[in-house]
């Protein structure tokens, strides 16, 4: 099934300072799990990423439509950080959230989800808890200490964990599960060369 779109369409966004590193397991195996991935910018205009990459997005934030969609992937940025030029893709989770379409942040990301609320009542984590009590949100009774959590449809990740994020990614989209899901995180985060096996099998 390697490089077949067969099971829908994944949207990543991308904006400048884009952290490049978050995404690459999760869009790898996406694809070969048989899904596709289009960019989706803040406008079509070219962004650069923070390893200084240019990416041209494939549609702009404004022809994004939840129904036409298998999940939403939120990446760090310092943009996050630096003002509201990123709040509209907090404010596209939530509408992918309330169509029940599922939304993955990691880093910088799970504080614009925090700014609009979207964490006040889910299970979640991020860098520390302290990061997301900077943002005035009122989830800190629901922060999880964990590598990737999910819950309602909402994926969260600290900034470290790029291969965690994209198990709950797998996971989530079913392109593994049990002790496949098990072994392709050992095999990527903990290097376990004995997990070839399992995925093989």
């Amino acid at each position: 099934m390697t490089g077949t779109t067969t099971r829908g369409t994944v949207h990543l966004a991308v904006y400048d300072t884009f952290a490049d590193w978050e995404t690459g397991h999760a869009t790898a195996w996406l694809s070969r799990g048989g899904y596709g991935t289009r960019t989706v910018g803040p406008t079509t205009a070219p962004v650069t990423t923070m390893g200084g990459m240019r990416v041209v997005p494939d549609l702009a934030l404004a022809d994004l439509n939840p129904a036409d969609s298998a999940l939403l992937i939120l990446t760090g940025a310092d943009l996050w950080e630096t003002g509201d030029d990123l709040a509209p893709f907090a404010t596209a989770a939530r509408r992918f959230l309330g169509a029940g379409v599922p939304v993955a942040a990691i880093c910088g990301a799970t504080a614009g989800l925090a700014r609009e609320g979207l964490l006040d009542d889910r299970a979640h984590t991020s860098a520390v808890p302290g990061y997301l009590a900077a943002t005035g949100y009122r989830g800190g009774a629901h922060y999880v200490e964990a590598d990737a959590v999910t819950d309602g449809g909402l994926i969260t990740a600290g900034p470290t964990e790029p291969v965690a994020f994209a198990r709950e990614v797998l996971a989530q989209l079913g392109v593994y599960e049990g002790e496949k899901l098990d072994a392709w995180y050992r095999l990527f985060h903990h290097s376990d060369a004995a997990a070839y096996a399992v995925l093989d099998s």
